[in-house]
């Protein structure tokens, strides 16, 4: 191990180098999780849309390819846990660092509340399907927000450890759960397309033909949210042995996610009619499955499902404990989230903390009777949530490069101006159905199709940044606010955590 130079900084903690571009691929798309986002997120968008699913999934992937080509570039020249924390600290402005790197993490802690929930239903339906249906004196019922989250918080701990004791480990497991995900989501989807009873129509990519302006940006922040994930690969990009395997990995995922729900979009609206895609929400690929096949091949969509929900879980667990892990190394969050476990070089309890306060949440989440009406809640606020950090990332990216379009139009083309056109388009997007959210109601409730409930949930979580980071900034003392820039990954301050 290395002496640390007398005049140098106090050693800072360092994760373990131990990933390649197919384990960043891993992590991406379990955090991106294909599966629950075509069982879940296409009925919820069909509800939004109607018979316009392709159209939408396409129409979204314009913008976020834009994004994911700025993170990409960004990795290129300061790869870092922290990403767009980092980088918008340092090209913007560091309130507005913080806030990036605040609203992933709490959106993300609502993501694996819910997923939670999503997790318990699939369980408790797959029993159903293997004959039980009561346990002890109580009737299961996979609509059930209180007995699916319940059950979904002790899976939730499960992979929480797992996470714990190392992210090759973890990538390892993902990798597994998502072989099987996949082939059974390719099986049935490419089944129903050939077997389907309704018509195959060109209108399905119209999206021209969507209902109202609102129902488009809707439709749009929930195809969004669908693809958002693929920068968990980024968040690794400390533990990858070559720092451009991050952007190959997150490239590759968010390429894959298009197929996979063109194909699931499709597969959907030849199998199903436009009412059974909208009302059956958390239980559409279950019902998908059902059409398709008999017991028991009927029930391998739904262990798919919980396979992705588990793999979900764990995944979103991964890169949020690395953002925090970032941030606590400026001493942006408390000291705790940068501890490293001298045995598995992981930030282990950071990732427990995480596992906990999402276990939290979703106990919380129980004022809302039914798990649709929670999935929809969380959705819309997360799709805000996260289409913000996307555009600010993308516009750090914009003005970190905007030499390049002096010296190479070419090159400002893709590092300038599809950023900020996907930016741009994203903060329209959230605005416009923020705006809409508002003017939908004239009082607040606590239900899924309330505005003020919808438009009350992201504007608390952006504001909960704002307080957090008068907190880092005047109580802690942190540097970041006055540099922009976070801890160098490739500082020779940096200690290797032994093995």
């Amino acid at each position: 191990m290395p002496d640390t130079p007398p005049h140098a900084s106090p050693a800072q903690p360092v994760l373990r180098k131990s990933l390649g571009v197919l384990d960043g691929v891993a992590i991406a798309a379990s955090s991106t999780a294909a599966t629950t986002s075509i069982g879940i997120g296409l009925g919820v968008t069909a509800g939004v849309v109607g018979l316009h699913l392709p159209a939408i999934m396409l129409l979204a992937f314009l913008p976020v390819l834009g994004i994911a080509g700025a993170y990409a570039r960004l990795n290129r020249v300061e790869p870092n846990a922290g990403n767009g924390y980092v980088w918008v600290g340092r090209s913007l402005t560091p309130w507005l660092g913080f806030l990036v790197g605040w609203v992933n993490i709490v959106a993300t802690v609502a993501f694996l509340a819910y997923t939670t929930a999503v997790t318990g239903s699939a369980l408790i339906q797959l029993a159903g399907d293997a004959g039980v249906h009561r346990l002890g004196g109580l009737t299961l019922d996979p609509g059930s927000t209180a007995q699916t989250t319940l059950l979904g918080v002790g899976v939730l701990a499960a992979v929480t450890l797992t996470a714990v004791t190392g992210v090759r480990t973890a990538a390892r497991l993902q990798a597994g759960l998502l072989v099987f995900e996949y082939v059974v989501l390719l099986g049935f989807c490419g089944y129903g397309i050939v077997t389907g009873p309704h018509a195959f129509s060109w209108s399905w990519f119209d999206p021209f033909a969507i209902p109202s302006a609102t129902a488009l940006a809707q439709g749009l922040l929930l195809s969004v949210f669908c693809y958002w994930g693929f920068e968990a690969a980024f968040s690794v990009s400390e533990e990858v042995r070559d720092p451009r395997d991050a952007s190959r990995a997150g490239l590759t995922t968010l390429f894959t996610m298009l197929g996979l729900f063109l194909l699931g979009s499709i597969a959907f609206q030849r199998v199903l009619s436009e009412e059974e895609l909208a009302g059956h929400g958390a239980e559409g690929l279950a019902f998908f499955g059902d059409r398709l096949a008999s017991q028991p091949l009927a029930a391998l969509p739904l262990v798919a499902l919980m396979f992705s929900a588990v793999a979900s879980l764990q995944a979103g667990v991964i890169p949020t404990a690395r953002g925090m892990f970032a941030m606590s190394r400026d001493r942006t969050l408390g000291p705790v989230w940068s501890k490293v476990s001298r045995r598995y070089g992981t930030p282990a309890a950071g990732t427990v903390l995480i596992g906990a306060l999402a276990a939290g949440v979703a106990l919380l989440a129980l004022v809302i009777p039914r798990l649709a009406d929670m999935i929809m809640a969380t959705v819309s606020a997360i799709g805000i949530v996260v289409a913000l950090s996307y555009a600010l990332t993308a516009l750090a990216a914009a003005v970190r490069f905007r030499s390049l379009l002096r010296e190479d139009w070419r090159e400002g083309v893709r590092a300038v101006v599809l950023p900020t056109l996907s930016a741009l388009a994203l903060l329209g997007l959230g605005g416009y159905l923020g705006w809409s959210f508002y003017t939908s109601t004239d009082h607040f409730a606590l239900r899924a199709d309330n505005g003020w409930f919808l438009l009350s949930t992201p504007l608390a979580m952006i504001a909960s940044g704002f307080v957090a980071a008068a907190w880092a900034k005047w109580v802690r003392g942190s540097a970041y606010f006055r540099t922009g820039e976070g801890t160098d990954a490739d500082s020779p301050r940096l200690i290797p955590t032994p093995h």
